[in-house]
């Protein structure tokens, strides 16, 4: 086995989960302490193929940074729940959120725009109404409406902030409704946890929570502000408790710098709230995290019995807006749906569905301006890392499986998303097949190491068979080696596949070892094994994508956006 020359086998006597000072290993009985996982680690790697064979060009990078709204994908990659039942009528499409445009309790709208169009309603003027309902996170819905890509009649996110967004980007908005259904973001206890907080504070709000974190006795997450939209409450619920209550002073240099500290000890960050659910769920090792009242209601045990629910932030009231230049009977349109929609039958089903529980409940302040929002995501982008630095390793699939237009994907994914990572970050890339080989060492992201990593990516090529959890094994080593160089460093492995691991190690080999060491696994998969991509994200708390062919950049560009 030829070995890397900087990497040495070792062992530390503390690993912390992405370089925050909390050891998960202790919090979960099914996990090996840091130091027999990196033992174990070591002796399986001593058994794997690999080598080092480093990029020596270097390719000529692009000055023109990547915008992240350059790289939406088509809109039929956002499938259309529910459609006309007829052709010829006066149509319009509607953007909606995931909560209420999925399946099951998560499908109310799709409910009643099915119902709706079967009943065929017809206008003043004769003509038969008919909806298209396209499902879209909150976040992207936003962003491709901002980007002037796809701009449908209506939309209809979780919350009034991305309307406020949008609008400040000059598109016409115009009300159907404040609400379709009620719902409220909150952040989700464990209720011993929040049994202790409460004896340390008067109140359990957020701003106890915000200091409860600040000082290190609370580990929480969110999501990813751009995308989801209990994340971006969140982030301007902090902003605005650092601000005290006042909107002006959000972007304040001293309300940013208590948002950096703030994020010191916020570990995990998920792309959406149905993500964050499904982790949790899988794994558990948060004390707390945001979700919405109606998705925590349909939870099952352990979550809906050992959680309690505390609301912050704005109303989640699902409202629905005309967006540009809409006709005057599709605005009659969208008006004979809201009042379908607000029938007794439908609140009836949005009530079982675990909507509208909460009315007590008020926003906690005003909605700001939208110029405002769209600055505090850049606050958050910039500060989230809180000054300390990323070094990750991009764990690419080059067996013979991923040929043709997937690895074509792929180079175009890295090569783009190369753009939102940070200078001050490290990066480097692995790949594997039969055998696992380092291509590029990780260093910080300067020109020349991201000049490195375009001649890399650009030379991938494919053959043999697929041993991911051997390159997983060893990227994971070569990771804590860099800890021991910079122990302040947080560490994670993006691995890029289709999941079909036909060599070497499995994942029950590494299951216990990947969880005592503590390192998040972002899985980016290829259709075929989603589903156990899903398992190793889960492990310690990191996202899994299904990325299409069609998606995969712009799916890579809005993690890496979020992460790196």
């Amino acid at each position: 086995m030829k070995r890397i020359q900087w990497l040495t086998l070792f062992t530390v006597s503390l690993v912390t989960f992405t370089g925050c000072d909390f050891d998960f290993s202790s919090i979960s009985d099914k996990n090996l302490s840091p130091e027999k996982a990196q033992s174990r680690l070591a002796d399986l790697v001593d058994d794997i193929e690999w080598t080092q064979d480093f990029v020596q060009r270097r390719a000529n990078v692009s000055l023109t940074k990547t915008n992240l709204l350059d790289t939406l994908p088509d809109i039929d990659q956002y499938g259309v729940v529910a459609g006309p039942q007829v052709s010829g009528g006066v149509e319009v499409e509607i953007f909606a959120s995931s909560e209420k445009a999925g399946k099951g309790s998560d499908g109310w709208l799709v409910d009643v725009v099915k119902e709706f169009n079967q009943k065929r309603f017809t206008l003043s003027n004769g003509k038969v109404a008919q909806v298209r309902l396209r499902k879209i996170a909150s976040g992207t819905g936003a962003q491709f409406i901002a980007a002037r890509k796809h701009i449908p009649q209506a939309y209809t996110p979780s919350n009034v902030l991305w309307i406020k967004m949008i609008e400040a980007q000059g598109i016409p908005v115009h009300k159907v409704r404040d609400r379709l259904v009620g719902n409220v973001g909150g952040i989700v206890m464990k209720k011993n946890v929040a049994a202790t907080l409460r004896e340390q504070y008067s109140t359990l709000d957020v701003s106890s929570i915000i200091d409860a974190v600040a000082q290190g006795k609370l580990i929480t997450g969110y999501t990813n502000p751009y995308a989801s939209s209990t994340g971006l409450n969140f982030l301007v619920s902090v902003l605005h408790a650092f601000a005290e209550s006042t909107d002006s002073n959000m972007l304040r240099p001293d309300v940013v710098s208590s948002f950096e500290s703030f994020q010191r000890n916020v570990p995990f960050v998920a792309m959406t709230t149905l993500q964050m659910r499904d982790s949790v769920q899988n794994n558990g090792v948060l004390d707390a995290f945001v979700m919405e009242w109606q998705t925590f209601s349909q939870t099952q045990p352990p979550m809906s019995v050992e959680y309690e629910f505390i609301p912050f932030g704005i109303r989640h009231d699902n409202p629905l807006y005309a967006v540009g230049d809409v006709t005057e009977e599709q605005k009659e349109t969208l008006e004979l749906l809201a009042r379908h929609a607000e029938s007794n039958a439908f609140t009836t089903l949005a009530n079982n569905y675990g909507f509208n529980d909460l009315d007590d409940y008020s926003s906690a302040f005003d909605v700001p301006d939208g110029t405002i929002l769209a600055n505090a995501q850049k606050v958050w982008k910039e500060k989230k890392d809180a000054g300390r630095p990323i070094t990750s390793l991009f764990l690419v699939d080059v067996s013979g499986s991923m040929s043709g237009q997937r690895i074509k994907a792929v180079r175009q994914a890295l090569i783009g998303g190369a753009d939102f990572i940070a200078t001050h970050n490290s990066i480097g890339l692995v790949t594997f097949q039969t055998t696992v080989n380092v291509e590029l060492p990780p260093q910080p992201f300067d020109l020349r190491q991201k000049s490195a990593f375009w001649a890399a990516v650009e030379d991938l090529e494919t053959e043999g068979n697929t041993a991911m959890y051997n390159g997983i094994a060893v990227s994971l080593q070569l990771l804590l080696e860099q800890r021991k160089a910079n122990p302040d460093s947080r560490l994670m492995l993006f691995v890029l596949t289709d999941g079909e691991t036909n060599k070497g190690l499995k994942f029950g080999k590494l299951e216990e070892v990947i969880r005592g060491v503590g390192i998040p696994i972002y899985t980016i998969g290829y259709a075929e094994q989603i589903a156990e991509l899903k398992q190793i994200s889960a492990l310690v708390e990191a996202a899994s994508l299904n990325a299409s062919q069609g998606d995969v950049s712009y799916k890579i560009g809005n993690l890496l956006n979020a992460q790196m």
